[in-house]
């Protein structure tokens, strides 16, 4: 398949920025003010420490129980449709996150948004997948992690900047749902992007009615009752999703190690609280600026270029930093191995959103793509219990070191699993 012309590229881009990418990049920047809060307000609803990072936790458990629900909705309903439910009722959530009169609905609150939150993911996903060409999928979908990624990024500086204006945590919270308010309004009313690269892949379809698709064709009616299922979508694709899902899973897990290890890694080798934020930041500047390139990367030379060097990189930076705590250079050591990190993840950007569109069945990708998505969030909400764990009972030296050799295992099944299973994208 050839690639498509730059004029192309940047068409298509814009055409789907109202319907994907502008609702993205709102979702992660309204997500990312209100997450570093709920700790806060927790405890001022009388949580302990451990409660507190409890209630923060709900969000990721809602998110992975959301996922394979969300494949059914999907499946039954279409994306658009799927995508406003969602948008709906968050704001329901951050309304009751607003005014809970207790821990236990500010918790639940917190557990619909995540929940919530699976379903908008898995629908865009899904959107993705049937409609870009597959010579630019990497590229779009890289974007699509990006975009996500600068809200995540920006989200917490606005909340700073409320708290400052307003002095109150709650006008985070209603930051959140303006951005979930002009989400809504973006995936009702936004221009259709269905005609976005028409006549350049037959991936594209014709214009979007909001009723559920299959690949390149809306379903009939009176065929919506004979889809597989989310479940029987499991059990026909059980061997990629056991071999391949693992591995993917094992980069989550590496993803999401980073966020914990690097910070307990700077207090534990003693670095003060401004220093150890600037390794972070530092690393996190590095791997936001390298997201397009893991597209361009995939879509030119094949998916695993991008996947194999990134988990190499993750793998071998985790575990040769956990030979550096007690050496004289720990500082400068646990500098180098985060922008290492930072690298690693940056070329890591848009995989998992490729690889579960690639292998996503033509006829039905929605279920396939929850089950696909369970994998990953599990794999990502396990790794920080792991180091916790790890750490408690031995050190954060021999924690940092087992992830590390995750990540080196998951490098192993890409480049096992990677040439069996995915399609060849030229």
């Amino acid at each position: 398949m050839t690639n498509l012309p730059a004029d192309d590229v940047r068409g298509l881009l814009w055409r789907l920025a109202p319907m994907i990418y502008g609702p993205t990049l709102l979702y992660g920047l309204g997500q990312g003010a209100v997450v570093p809060l709920i700790p806060v307000i927790a405890s001022q609803l009388g949580a302990t420490v451990p409660i507190a990072a409890f209630v923060a936790s709900a969000l990721v458990v809602g998110q992975l129980c959301g996922n394979i629900p969300a494949g059914w909705a999907v499946a039954r309903i279409g994306e658009r449709l799927t995508m406003m439910i969602a948008t709906a009722i968050s704001l329901v959530g951050v309304v009751a996150l607003a005014f809970a009169p207790v821990l236990g609905v500010f918790a639940a609150s917190v557990f619909l948004i995540g929940f919530c939150a699976a379903a908008f993911g898995l629908a865009r996903h899904s959107f993705m997948t049937t409609r870009v060409p597959l010579s630019f999928r990497a590229r779009a979908l890289s974007l699509l992690g990006g975009t996500y990624r600068l809200g995540a990024f920006v989200g917490p500086f606005v909340a700073a900047a409320l708290l400052a204006i307003f002095g109150d945590e709650h006008a985070a919270i209603w930051f959140f749902g303006a951005c979930l308010l002009i989400t809504g309004l973006l995936v009702t009313f936004g221009p259709d992007p269905e005609k976005a690269a028409s006549g350049t892949d037959d991936a594209l379809l014709s214009e979007d009615t909001g009723e559920a698709i299959t690949g390149t064709v809306t379903l009939p009616e009176a065929d919506r009752g004979r889809v597989p299922g989310v479940f029987g979508t499991m059990w026909a694709n059980r061997t990629v999703l056991s071999r391949l899902g693992l591995a993917a899973a094992s980069l989550s897990a590496v993803r999401s190690a980073k966020q914990v290890v690097l910070p307990l890694w700077g207090v534990s080798i003693g670095l003060d609280a401004q220093t150890i934020a600037l390794v972070v930041g530092i690393s996190g500047a590095i791997d936001f600026a390298l997201f397009y390139a893991s597209g361009q990367v995939m879509d030119r030379f094949g998916r695993l270029w991008a996947s194999l060097p990134a988990m190499v990189l993750m793998g071998a930076g985790f575990l040769a930093l956990s030979f550096t705590h007690d050496l004289d250079a720990s500082a400068m050591w646990f500098a180098m191995f985060a922008a290492v990190l930072g690298v690693g993840n940056g070329l890591s950007s848009g995989i998992l959103l490729t690889l579960g569109a690639d292998l996503a069945p033509k006829s039905d990708p929605a279920p396939f793509l929850g089950s696909w998505r369970t994998l990953t969030d599990a794999g990502g909400a396990t790794a920080p219990l792991l180091v916790s764990a790890i750490s408690a009972l031995s050190s954060i030296a021999i924690a940092t070191g087992f992830i590390g050799v995750i990540g080196l295992v998951g490098a192993f099944g890409f480049l096992r699993w990677v040439p069996r299973f995915v399609p060849r994208v030229r």
